[in-house]
């Protein structure tokens, strides 16, 4: 006779929000989707089935069962997918980790927190709004600030990375996939006196 092993339940989800589309691409608004590649390549799995308006995945990352996703709704609306994700699997605020951009920290740069404001982050503002507060903890990559005062944000956000910029936040993207690991299998704390 044979017994099939039942997985463990979902217990913790991981957002990677973006923007969808090949024009977005490689832009410091994207940093959730890069670091979502790199973990894939830990976890061994790829985000890509279709399903709560993002493309997903279920992996095993620091001994947890969690739920991988970078919705496909446009960053200013990640809330949404997040939302559906979080009744769906009646996960608590406080097991899910939002991996974003900052443009107030220096290039490359990781700040872990186990809670906290948007800082003027328009994806982590709307993922407030819509899944009730501000209990989450979050891993937040530095895109560095726009080069003069007169440079409009959103241009700053969404243009693309290039030179030493983007090899900084690509290595940002690895370290921050490990962070995530960690965060998982010993505790925001922990990962926060790590990667800070």
């Amino acid at each position: 006779m044979f017994f099939i092993k039942k997985a463990a339940p979902v217990s913790w989800i991981a957002v990677f929000p973006g923007n969808p589309g090949a024009r977005y691409d490689n832009t410091r608004h994207n940093v959730g989707y890069m670091v979502a590649d790199a973990v894939e390549k830990i976890a061994g799995v790829r985000v890509n089935r279709l399903k709560f308006d993002s493309l997903t995945a279920v992996a095993t990352l620091g001994g947890k069962r969690v739920f991988l996703m970078k919705p496909q709704t446009y960053m200013n609306l990640s809330g949404s997918a997040v939302r559906q994700v979080m009744k769906y699997y009646k996960t608590p605020l406080s097991n899910i980790v939002v991996v974003s951009d900052d443009v107030s920290l220096p290039t490359g740069k990781l700040r872990i927190r186990r809670q906290g404001s948007s800082g003027g982050h328009n994806g982590l503002k709307d993922i407030i709004a819509k899944c009730g507060g501000e209990d989450f903890p979050r891993i937040r990559i530095g895109v560095g600030e726009p080069p003069h005062e007169d440079y409009d944000m959103a241009d700053w956000v969404l243009s693309k990375l290039v030179g030493e910029d983007k090899k900084l936040i690509s290595q940002a993207a690895e370290r921050a996939a490990k962070a995530l690991e960690m965060i998982l299998a010993d505790g925001v704390e922990v990962a926060m006196s790590k990667f800070n």
